[in-house]
């Protein structure tokens, strides 16, 4: 009998311990709240209580976009090694006025980075305030929408649903209207999390 056929080598490998790798923007980033209060230190509470062992990276920054994104992507791949990337930019571009081509763009290229490396690959989608337009708001919207279709993610429609589209939205936001209050942060992480979780099956 050959000694390999009782060598380690035909067992199993162990599982990998997912690593969840968050690139945003300042809504992912706690920007004027007290450390711990963001949906994303939400989500690493969530793993525990769920008892799934999971790591996750903060890599967001406040103020990015998604070309700033885009440009930290290869890094952080490199030096995290994610089995799951989520992607929450586009909202600075649209305060910016830059294009929505180089939006979406960005953030194909991303995505289809992320998913070279073996990643799993969630965008988290924004919208814009009417007073953007309507055709501006619908098209802002859309691009995550084709994006994630395009390169076969899963998609959150609206971080801010049930924070944003409430009839008084300005009780859930900070002073300057655009970053919502601690208040606020279980609700984004309930529209990320069933997304997230399917990934994670």
């Amino acid at each position: 009998m050959g000694a390999g056929l009782c060598a380690p080598a035909a067992m199993a490998a162990p599982a990998r311990k997912p690593v969840i790798l968050v690139v945003g923007d300042s809504l992912s980033a706690e920007y004027g709240l007290a450390r711990g209060k963001g949906w994303v230190a939400l989500l690493e509470k969530q793993l525990a209580e769920e008892k799934i062992d999971a790591t996750v990276v903060n890599a967001s920054v406040s103020g990015d976009t998604t070309s700033g994104g885009r440009s930290r992507l290869p890094a952080l791949l490199t030096q995290h090694k994610p089995s799951h990337v989520v992607i929450e930019l586009g909202g600075n571009d649209a305060l910016r006025g830059l294009p929505l081509k180089n939006t979406a763009d960005n953030l194909k290229a991303m995505a289809q980075a992320a998913k070279q490396s073996g990643a799993k690959v969630l965008i988290v989608g924004m919208q814009v305030p009417p007073n953007y337009g309507a055709d501006y708001s619908k098209r802002f919207a859309d691009t995550f929408d084709s994006v994630a279709r395009e390169t076969q993610s899963a998609l959150v429609p609206f971080l801010l649903k049930g924070v944003a589209d409430v009839p008084d939205p300005t009780a859930l936001f900070q002073a300057d209207r655009i970053h919502p209050k601690a208040e606020a942060h279980p609700t984004m992480l309930a529209n990320v999390w069933p997304e997230l979780r399917k990934l994670l099956r």
